[in-house]
């Protein structure tokens, strides 16, 4: 029987398990999939000699994480890429803004939308650069950050915290309006924030945009050479030279619950698990309290938040392979890891509302990834791997475009899509559906049977929007790994801080099965000093 299992094996589930074993308990893994990973993950599908990531590729977030650090993951295989720009955001007209992994070259390009520019994202950088180990730090630990967010209200009190703590709660149109003149930094900052379902008029959509921009400023937008399988092939191997175990193909059907602690899990095949201490659950909230666990051992009141619990958009993904590099009209884009793809911050705006109104977009925000460009592994010399992904929304209602998608996503409606998505493309690099060896359509109910955690297409673990975040993420009340179940702990990106590569819910959980596991140990500890201690007055 081991100390812990852990179900799902993405990252937050394979750090969690490391960071277990690191404390010295046994610790089983079990995944749906036929390989580890969950959204980690790269196959050759696409043609011959192309490396393709199946969803996430970009990892910011990781490289920041004191998480991952502390896991020494290239000691187990891992290397990070970048490419020569972290960012593009390219306009029809030519003009291009950049963000690079140099402060000056990033403030020169957005100088040529308008002078003095380059000096308001300089003051935007120091700020971050003022604060940015408490923001990690307060990011990355348990909600409340007790001591990260004590350092960082000292600090912001001495400092103008009220005006940052303003800028943070921002829609990201209007931090953009106050900072900047001409589009450029506004399309930076914007085009960041729509990494997530954050609207250019979302309040705390300028926080996240500001974030976003800053992390890649500092530490760009990484890539594992050889694939994005590389960082999970990576904790997979730490894992069992630690004496982990990890078994694929294994669905956890449910949690089973004695005595209102979690005692291990049962498989779709019929198999029992147990678990002697805790059971960790890399599983989207919705699976958690609506599948694994029986509802008589929730309260009334997390079911009923349940209901409320809001999905981030859907996603549509097109990956290719290319004959040649991208021609981009605007020559900063080709060396751009990744590129935006929208004629304006009223173009973002466009798609967003499109979306609020569940229409699927005429003009795709696409977000362009050039994976050859940052790692030259990942295809043959003078050739190109490159994916791109938009939002749709869960619920279609309409089709702004004159197709007439309804959101059935068949295999006609998949070509219509990814054909809307290469028009996109070709607005801003003519020339680019000429350079199409292959391509693969990832269609919303197509990531989900891949990765049952994005639920159509989701790839955040529910929405960044303010109202399901920190306190209220997953459900109000919560913020942190603990559930109503004693011995659970919930360990994917459901959980504070929410959506990205980097570790933290897992190890989060991780830390809240050790320290709930210390404090019951104490307790019996003192427990039994009170019995000898009475028996003793006896004699």
């Amino acid at each position: 029987m081991p100390d812990a299992v852990v179900v799902g094996a993405g990252p937050n589930g394979l750090v969690a398990a490391n960071l277990l074993v690191d404390a010295g308990w046994s610790v089983e893994v079990l995944e749906e999939q036929h390989e580890p990973g969950g959204a980690v993950r790269h196959d050759s599908g696409v043609a011959p000699g192309f490396v393709n990531d199946l969803f996430s590729s970009f990892y910011p977030l990781a490289a920041a994480s004191p998480v991952l650090a502390g896991l020494r993951l290239e000691d187990h295989g891992l290397r990070w890429a970048h490419a020569p720009h972290v960012l593009a955001h390219p306009l029809t007209d030519g003009t291009c803004a950049v963000l690079d992994r140099d402060v000056g070259t990033t403030a020169a390009s957005l100088d040529v939308f308008a002078p003095g520019d380059g000096a308001a994202w300089d003051r935007l950088h120091g700020v971050w650069d003022r604060y940015r180990a408490d923001i990690l730090d307060a990011l990355f630990t348990p909600f409340p950050p007790v001591r990260a967010g004590a350092r960082l209200a000292l600090r912001l009190r001495a400092g103008g915290g009220l005006r940052l703590a303003r800028t943070l709660v921002l829609p990201v149109r209007r931090l953009g309006e106050e900072e900047f003149r001409g589009e450029g930094g506004k399309l930076l900052l914007a085009g960041n924030a729509l990494h997530a379902d954050l609207a250019p008029e979302a309040a705390g959509s300028g926080g996240f945009g500001w974030l976003m921009s800053m992390l890649g400023q500092t530490y760009g937008f990484p890539v594992p050479v050889g694939g994005a399988g590389a960082l999970t092939a990576a904790l997979v191997h730490r894992l069992r030279a630690r004496g982990g175990t990890l078994r694929c193909g294994r669905r956890v059907e449910h949690v089973l619950v004695r005595d209102r602690r979690a005692v291990g899990v049962r498989t779709a095949g019929g198999e029992t698990v147990a678990a002697r201490r805790a059971v960790l659950a890399d599983v989207s909230v919705p699976a958690l309290y609506g599948e694994l666990v029986a509802p008589e051992h929730l309260p009334d009141q997390v079911l009923a938040d349940l209901r409320r619990f809001q999905w981030d958009f859907a996603t549509f993904k097109v990956d290719w392979a290319l004959d040649g590099p991208v021609p981009w009209r605007c020559g900063d884009a080709a060396r751009a890891g990744t590129v935006h793809l929208a004629d304006g911050l009223d173009e973002l705006t466009r798609f967003a509302a499109q979306i609020a109104m569940h229409q699927v977009p005429d003009r795709p925000f696409a977000l362009f990834g050039q994976m050859t460009t940052t790692d030259a592994t990942r295809s043959p010399r003078g050739t190109e791997s490159a994916w791109a992904y938009t939002h749709v929304p869960h619920d279609v209602r309409g089709d702004v475009g004159e197709e007439g998608v309804t959101g059935r996503w068949d295999l006609e409606e998949q070509e219509i899509m990814a054909d809307r998505v290469e028009r996109q493309v070709e607005r801003f690099a003519p020339g680019f559906r000429a350079l199409i060896r292959a391509r693969r359509v990832l269609a919303p109910p197509t990531l989900q049977a891949m990765d049952a955690n994005l639920e159509g297409g989701a790839i955040n673990g529910g929405t960044t929007a303010m109202h399901q975040q920190l306190v209220f993420r997953p459900v109000p009340g919560t913020g942190r790994p603990e559930t109503p179940v004693a011995g659970l702990f919930l360990a994917s990106a459901g959980a504070h801080p929410g959506g990205g590569v980097h570790g933290a819910p897992g190890a989060n959980a991780a830390r809240a099965a050790l320290r709930q596991h210390r404090f019951a140990g104490l307790t019996r500890m003192q427990r039994a000093l009170t019995r000898r201690d009475r028996t003793g007055d006896k004699r």
